[in-house]
């Protein structure tokens, strides 16, 4: 399983405190030596102040634990930092305390208003890194009522509003507030795509911004749908996979799949992992190849094995492990079907990696539930495929996906043409004079 294992290459692209779930996911399921892993956690924990998981990594790993002294002196430490940061930010916290009456809070404009006239900006950046000292010991929720202030109260060409907004989502993916959390990134995204970065930089950002989407799109109810209208349908986000991090294919791949809703959004996706299959390939990539660019009918059925078994040991999909293997039974099956009219259900049952009378109660199933126009002859152990064809509904919307990604990519086009040749009439008049 170690080679199909991301996490090395995905916590490159996390801050280290998003990285101890991570880790702490892997360690029983011995893909690695457990010991090196919990030997990186020391390593990486060391460069936080976070005492308490320190002491527990040390114990975990049966080393000299820190004596009462020292452990003591370390936390001693750490509490008159924090009680420095929090007498600078203490006419912050006056300011807002003054402002806790109701009539004052009917109006969010009001108050920032009134924090903007009050508050001198070297509080505002005290109150920051307050915030970011607070984060750094594992207090995420304090830290998090610093940020929400320093986010209203800071403009958005801040050199540190930046940094604010990716704290902030870091904390909320941290404490599992996942609407927030989408609120966060949406909001983070507009910024990106707003702000005057260079195109390294905002290749970096986006490169940023597409990990940490992972984590709130597979925990969010309405994810499924909005990781692949990102990381699909917008060309600059897509760019930025194939350019920085094809292994979030198995992602993309695994949205689609698990996602009956977004079938359209098959063809797209497979001519995206044919495209890079020769920098990044795995069981769930090359499960979608054997299926629908190869009909290889016994490959997917291996590459579904392995698939199982990549899931199992993958952090952000382990959840969508029943609903991954119920979908591409079905879409096996669905291919199956489109070629041959009558199937034995003992092939079927070999196709899907299940016994006979299994596979038959699974087609029976779906026959009751209206998702298969289908007939079981019991006696000869025969299903009988009824026709099929495509709903002019479906076409349509088909037909409407592909158009829309058509016209935001020629849109793109000409706003990067028109762009370029401003600027070159601008170095022109420059020159001239």
């Amino acid at each position: 399983m170690a080679k199909f294992d991301l996490t090395a290459k995905y916590c490159q692209y996390l801050d280290r405190h998003l990285t101890f779930p991570l880790l702490e996911f892997l360690l029983p399921k011995n893909v690695f030596d457990p010991t090196s892993l919990l030997r990186f956690i020391l390593e990486t924990v060391k460069k936080t102040n976070m005492v308490d998981y320190t002491r527990d990594i040390r114990e975990r790993l049966a080393e000299e634990i820190m004596a009462p002294e020292e452990l003591s002196l370390l936390r001693a430490n750490v509490l008159v930092t924090l009680k420095e940061l929090q007498a600078d930010v203490a006419p912050l916290m006056k300011c807002m305390e003054e402002l806790k009456n109701p009539d004052t809070l009917k109006d969010s404009k009001s108050v920032i208003h009134a924090l903007q006239q009050t508050l001198d900006y070297d509080i505002i950046q005290s109150a920051q890194k307050l915030a970011k000292y607070l984060y750094e010991c594992g207090n995420y929720n304090d830290s998090l009522s610093y940020l929400y202030i320093c986010m209203l109260v800071m403009e958005p060409n801040d050199k540190n509003y930046l940094g604010v907004l990716w704290g902030k989502l870091a904390v909320e993916i941290l404490t599992l507030n996942w609407q927030t959390a989408l609120e966060d990134l949406t909001r983070l995204r507009d910024f990106i795509e707003n702000y005057n970065f260079s195109p390294i930089q905002v290749l970096q950002q986006r490169t940023w911004l597409i990990h940490w989407g992972v984590l709130v799109f597979f925990n969010h109810s309405k994810g499924r749908d909005l990781i692949i209208d990102m990381f699909l349908y917008k060309p600059q986000y897509l760019n930025a996979i194939q350019t920085m991090c094809p292994h979030i294919l198995r992602y993309l791949a695994t949205a689609v799949i698990i996602n009956r809703g977004r079938r359209n959004a098959l063809k797209d996706v497979i001519k995206v992992i044919q495209q890079e299959s020769y920098t990044y390939r795995d069981p769930i990539t090359e499960f979608l190849e054997h299926l629908y660019v190869n009909f290889d009918f016994e490959g997917a059925r291996k590459k579904l094995h392995e698939c199982q078994t990549v899931i199992m040991n993958d952090f952000f999909i382990i959840g969508c492990l029943d609903e991954f293997i119920e979908n591409a039974r079905l879409m096996i099956f669905e291919t199956f079907c489109r070629i041959h009219q009558c199937i034995t259900i003992g092939m079927l049952a070999d196709r899907l990696n299940m016994k006979p009378d299994e596979a038959e109660c699974w087609i029976v199933n779906l026959i009751r539930n209206a998702r298969l126009d289908a007939k079981i002859d019991s006696k000869l152990g025969h299903v009988v495929m009824g026709t099929q064809p495509l709903s002019p509904y479906q076409q349509l919307v088909e037909k409407i996906d592909s158009l829309s990604v058509r016209s935001e990519a020629l849109t793109l086009l000409v706003e990067r043409k028109h762009k370029a040749k401003t600027q070159e009439a601008g170095e022109g008049h420059w020159k001239y004079y």
